[in-house]
């Protein structure tokens, strides 16, 4: 694929993508990376360590959280951009729903729309992309970030997060935006019970079949927590079972916190189930 000049081989390898949150209030490193030079230097390390990615965003999608301005994503974002386009030539997505926020990253170096509300919050962004040519990261979301945990339900959870995914993919082609250019998440998390991402990780296949690239992210989620009953900073070791079995699964990207272990982990996955080859 494609990324406004940085190709990525998901046939070759499992993707790594790096988070980088400049919130003050993300789940697990909010406030860690609000100076932008921190940032930027934590972005160059995993990029050293193992990323292909960097995933940048400037508001938080914890479960509760509260919308912000676009002037604010901007001000947190747009010079780490800049910082890291000059370092690297390390693909980088802009987390964002907004579409003033998406086309200034793009403007800014950036090469990938990361949206959590596949393309259905702002009405002009779906035009962004169709412009600019960037690829785009369409995510299953039940309800808002404020209220996605208000007890959501599902009668078939695979097959309602499968038939949304395949209706907004339709909706941005409409748009004008090439299918090629499609990622699909199904959200980890993201108005889901705790069963529901167990099943999700599990029924990987049934994404794929949708004929785009897969995104998952289940690094350090509060399903992991539920089942070891350990905070997020004590949820390494489960998300590196949550990644290794997404990879066997068929999921193409990883989006992760921790990328020198996870990259490792890919790698090794990738060499067990044949995706690379060691000569």
């Amino acid at each position: 694929m494609n990324c406004l000049g940085i190709e990525l081989a998901f046939e070759k390898k499992t993707h790594v993508m790096g988070i980088l949150n400049t919130t003050p209030d993300s789940f697990y490193d909010g406030g860690l990376y609000q100076n932008h030079h921190l940032a930027f230097e934590h972005a160059l390390k995993m990029v050293e360590n193992g990323a292909d990615i960097i995933d940048i965003g400037g508001e938080s999608s914890r479960p509760g959280s509260d919308p912000v301005a676009a002037e604010d994503e901007l001000k947190r974002v747009i010079p780490v951009i800049k910082l890291i386009r000059k370092e690297t030539d390390a693909a980088i997505s802009i987390d964002t729903t907004k579409s003033a926020v998406a086309k200034a990253a793009l403007d800014a170096g950036a090469n990938i729309i990361n949206d959590i509300s596949a393309l259905s919050y702002d009405p002009q962004m779906a035009d962004v992309a169709q412009k600019s040519g960037a690829p785009v990261i369409l995510m299953h979301i039940k309800g808002t970030p404020k209220s996605m945990q208000d007890h959501p339900f599902y009668s078939d959870v695979i097959s309602e997060i499968c038939s949304y995914l395949q209706s907004r993919i339709e909706y941005a082609v409409e748009s004008g935006i090439k299918k090629s250019k499609i990622i699909i998440d199904p959200g980890i998390g993201f108005g889901k019970r705790v069963e529901d991402n167990f099943e999700i990780i599990n029924s990987l296949t049934r994404f794929k079949n949708i004929g785009c690239p897969v995104l998952v992210g289940p690094s350090r989620k509060s399903f992991i927590g539920a089942v070891l009953n350990v905070p997020p900073r004590d949820r390494k070791a489960g998300t590196t079972a949550a990644v290794a079995v997404s990879i066997v699964n068929g999921a193409d990207i990883i989006r992760v916190h921790d990328v020198y272990e996870m990259a490792q982990v890919a790698k090794m996955v990738d060499l067990l189930t044949k995706k690379q080859t060691i000569c």
